[in-house]
């Protein structure tokens, strides 16, 4: 008994142990490229308009048929509301992608096969301003898809993304 209960404690500590250091790891942004910042909705509604809404749309809907490209091979721009898939990434993902464009992002990734139309805006946005557009865009989302995408965010840092 007195073995069982020690051997309990033990993996219990280690367990302990592990969660503050995956925390801590998290918080300092050790080990990850992209440690994003706290973004301004409020400032980010404004950049979306400016730099966004004429491909993703005013009211972050997308254009039509954005699953399915278009006659030129070019998928069209996927709405940023909860009926798109933006919250099934993660942040370096969402800011990558901005930054760079989806061509240069997906062959990092090594994806192929997927023809994006989305340019990259690292010459005409700052950091900063990348990080205000997705927070606001992350505002228009209910709290589950929210919660969704801080989960692929936690997974994409813990590997090293």
């Amino acid at each position: 008994m007195k073995a069982g209960r020690s051997l309990k404690w033990v993996v219990l500590f280690g367990a302990c142990v592990l969660a503050a250091i995956a925390l801590v790891i998290v918080v300092k942004g050790w080990g990850f490229g992209r440690k994003p910042t706290l973004g301004d909705p409020s400032r980010g509604a404004g950049l979306y308009a400016e730099n966004c809404a004429s491909c993703h749309g005013a009211n972050l809907e997308g254009q039509p048929n954005w699953r399915s490209p278009g006659e030129d091979g070019v998928l069209p721009a996927p709405p940023h509301d909860r009926t798109g898939h933006t919250w099934h990434h993660g942040d370096g993902m969402l800011f990558d992608y901005t930054k760079l464009g989806g061509a240069e992002t997906l062959k990092r990734t090594g994806v192929t096969g997927v023809n994006s139309g989305m340019p990259g805006f690292g010459d005409s946005l700052s950091d900063q301003g990348i990080w205000d557009i997705l927070a606001f865009i992350k505002a228009s989302w209910p709290q589950r898809e929210r919660e969704l995408q801080q989960q692929r965010t936690l997974a994409e840092r813990m590997k090293g993304n």
